[in-house]
């Protein structure tokens, strides 16, 4: 009696030995199998999703490219106002005053109604009224003064075109009277002519 139960406590441990080996046997296939399919899916969402590095570049190639291509008439245009601005004041300076009058043109060809046309029409308002300028004009300086005020109210030289254009009024009325002054100077000398030869004939 005793070898049977002994026995079938030996054939019961080996039933339970034989059952835990069977479960673990076949968790480890199952579990190769989960790790496998992370493993496809981790490489197949690596191959739909691009490198940091290349959505770095696409990034960059679909933002900065675009702003960069938009950016770069605008940024050239303002390269060449301010070379075309500070070369205009050199030639004035230096009396080139065709030279700087062509050179404002293009500034404010450049600027449309736009900073610095306001700096441009108030250059081309000087350069007609430079005393040492053979074509300087008055009228058409002050005509240059008046329209930057009118198209660039706000301008900071909108204060001095207006001096200017006091000044050059001013000028003008000066000129005017000078002028007139000379004609009678004149007026007077030839009266003065006429009765010393009067005189003269009635001495005769």
């Amino acid at each position: 009696m005793g070898r049977k139960q002994t026995s079938a406590w030996k054939l019961f441990y080996l039933c339970i030995a034989s059952l835990i080996f069977l479960s673990l046997w076949g968790c480890v296939p199952f579990k190769e199998k989960e790790t496998l399919y992370f493993e496809k899916k981790t490489i197949e969402s690596k191959k739909e999703e691009p490198p940091k590095e290349e959505m770095t570049e696409s990034k960059s190639k679909k933002e900065v490219t675009p702003i960069e291509k938009e950016r770069t008439p605008v940024d050239e245009n303002l390269k060449i106002i301010s070379e075309s601005l500070s070369w205009a004041k050199i030639l004035l300076e230096r009396q080139d005053y065709d030279g700087a009058f062509k050179e404002t043109q293009k500034v404010l060809a450049l600027s449309g109604k736009n900073l610095p046309g306001d700096d441009a029409l108030y250059h081309m308002g000087l350069i007609f009224a430079h005393a040492g300028n053979p074509k300087k004009d008055y009228g058409r300086s002050v005509a240059f003064f008046r329209r930057m005020i009118k198209e660039y109210p706000q301008s900071s030289l909108a204060e001095q075109a207006k001096i200017w254009i006091g000044v050059l009024q001013e000028n003008e009325k000066l000129n005017q009277m000078i002028q007139n002054l000379n004609l009678v100077i004149e007026e007077s000398k030839r009266v003065d002519i006429e009765i010393e030869e009067k005189k003269r004939g009635k001495g005769k």
